[in-house]
């Protein structure tokens, strides 16, 4: 028996139903669950807390060798500072004895004076002789020429200089001589005969 034409069958019109019924949605389905990372393992954690302590090991010693240097720095700062107000009178008691004024119990103070401060590693600097050191001597005059020197060099000491291990705590006050210049060769008087002439024929 044949439909009446535009009907549609009825199991292709339960499907499609079946299919638009909205109090049966489809679910998508579900993504796998990520899998959860593996504990870490005790040799593992052993190894973390090795680095960890050998950081803060690390970071210790940095700071007590700081905290050491600046603590050493603030010392000879402070040294520095008491040594650099007795040099006025280091140079009292060095003027006192160049006019053979360091006697009796003056001359012991003066001796333990120079005794102390030795022993903070202050030192003299400045004599004759010396070669000139502009980081080391003030020249305030210039003596001329000498031939008994080969670089310009201390001739006259004013003020003796100080210093305190690498520090200048004072430079000394000098005055200077150059070498002398060597005599050109085409400036050698002609009356000289050289010693390699030979004697004349009798």
């Amino acid at each position: 028996m044949t439909e009446p034409e535009g009907t549609v069958p009825e199991d292709l019109e339960q499907e499609a139903s079946a299919g638009t019924d909205g109090d049966t949605p489809v679910e998508p389905a579900e993504a796998p669950a990520p899998a959860e990372p593996a504990p870490p393992t005790v040799e593992q954690q052993l190894a973390e807390r090795t680095l960890d302590l050998q950081r803060l090991q690390a970071e210790y010693v940095n700071y007590k060798r700081r905290v050491d240097r600046d603590r050493e720095l603030v010392r000879a700062q402070g040294e520095a500072a008491v040594l650099q107000s007795l040099l006025t009178v280091l140079d009292d008691i060095a003027r006192a004895a160049d006019h053979g004024e360091l006697e009796g119990g003056f001359k012991a103070v003066a001796d333990s004076l120079q005794q102390a401060v030795g022993k903070h590693k202050l030192e003299a600097f400045g004599v004759k002789g010396d070669a000139f050191d502009p980081s080391l001597h003030e020249a305030v005059f210039h003596a001329g020429e000498s031939s008994e020197v080969e670089v310009t060099s201390v001739d006259t000491v004013m003020r003796t200089g100080y210093r305190h291990g690498d520090r200048v705590l004072r430079p000394a006050t000098v005055g200077v001589v150059d070498p002398a210049a060597a005599v050109p060769a085409d400036q050698v008087p002609d009356d000289v005969s050289s010693l390699t002439d030979e004697a004349p024929d009798e």
